[in-house]
């Protein structure tokens, strides 16, 4: 069985993303819950800094958190590492706390990689990659930013995600 599409809609391109569902699969079919509730419809890139990645799926333009799911099983792993326009889910500092929100590497960023099943060792799940549209990545991340609601690196004229369905290559 291949691995599933889906193409991320934003006003500025569109990201096709192929998720590997062979090497985070708890990861990759919360993340496809998300996307059949259309959860991520009119949600924005929240934090976006540049040469390092670009952070969404869980804040409205005005900031405000949409509620979302139980957290996942930390599924990161040492043959997955945070490469350059690999897809992540972003977390607090519990390891175990992903939920929806996701991040795409816009450079190799090993410092989030998995190196032991500890709180300071399990980096962060790379459950995808962006195959098409690197590009609109890279201009997201060189966006100007400010401080907003307490928050850092929020771009400063809102980047909405229109949209993220699965796409059938």
């Amino acid at each position: 069985m291949s691995n599933p599409t889906v193409l991320i809609e934003t006003p500025m391109g569109e990201m096709l993303v192929e998720l590997w569902a062979d090497k985070a699969p708890e990861t990759v079919a919360n993340f496809l819950s998300y996307v059949d509730e259309e959860f991520y419809d009119g949600l924005i890139f929240h934090r976006v800094i540049k040469n390092f990645m670009i952070q969404g799926g869980g804040m409205d333009m005005m900031m405000r958190e949409k509620k979302n799911k139980a957290p996942i099983k930390n599924e990161a792993r040492a043959d997955t590492p945070n490469e350059a326009f690999t897809i992540a889910m972003a977390r607090t500092m519990d390891p175990h706390s992903a939920t929806s929100q996701f991040f795409i590497n816009v450079k190799d960023n090993d410092f989030l990689n998995f190196t032991a099943p500890t709180a300071q060792g399990y980096g962060y799940t790379v459950f995808g990659k962006v195959t098409e549209g690197q590009d609109v990545a890279t201009k997201i991340s060189t966006v100007r930013t400010k401080n907003y609601l307490g928050h850092g690196d929020v771009p400063a004229d809102p980047i909405s995600i229109i949209s993220i369905r699965r796409f059938e290559v």
